[in-house]
């Protein structure tokens, strides 16, 4: 798979410090468009994604699981949040066989599989991968690991089944979280 993703910035040791803005004014960082979508840092995970033009797919999956009104509750969580796109690289017929309510089960357990319980920013998960070596491990909402791992630039969610995902749009914020948008679903074991 070729990566298209975004390297998440390294934060930590900046060449030179710049002066420091008032705390009065000071404000975060623009968050980034996901899809061409304004992403608004005081809606939820579920408004924000519902904007999205590229996460559709993603969203109607979540509203078949019944997992709309947990991730637009409090949290807060972290999504790694796949695209259309990545979605349509499943098996032919994948996502319309997960849809169906008699497989409600397995949906549930593959969308859990992208949440991890907190929030992890970018620069976050990047020193936790410098602490880890080059990777680390995350304890999904599902209950499975899920590594993730420096690949030069990017950043990849490796599942437990040896797929690969990459992190394209890091730190979307979220009254109730972050989002992070990738490439690619990754899966937990399915049997």
């Amino acid at each position: 798979m070729t990566a298209t993703a975004a390297p998440l910035q390294d934060t930590a040791a900046p060449a030179q410090a710049a002066p420091a803005a008032p705390a009065a004014t000071a404000a975060q960082p623009a968050n980034p468009a996901v899809g061409g979508a304004a992403m608004d840092a005081a809606k939820t995970i579920v408004d924000n994604a519902s904007a999205a033009p590229n996460l559709s797919t993603l969203v109607s999956a979540v509203k078949a699981a019944d997992l709309a009104a947990t991730l637009s509750g409090p949290g807060p969580f972290t999504v790694f949040a796949p695209t259309n796109d990545a979605f349509s690289r499943l098996a032919p017929g994948t996502v319309d066989t997960l849809l169906k309510p008699e497989n409600k089960a397995t949906l549930v357990k593959v969308l859990t599989y992208h949440v991890v319980p907190g929030t992890i920013t970018g620069a976050q998960l990047l020193a936790q991968i410098d602490a880890g070596g080059g990777k680390v491990v995350l304890k999904t909402v599902e209950g499975e690991p899920l590594t993730v791992a420096k690949e030069g630039q990017a950043v990849a969610l490796i599942d437990v089944n040896g797929n690969k995902s990459y992190i394209e749009v890091p730190d979307v914020r979220q009254s109730n979280g972050v989002v992070h948008v990738v490439n690619g679903v990754v899966l937990p074991k399915l049997n």
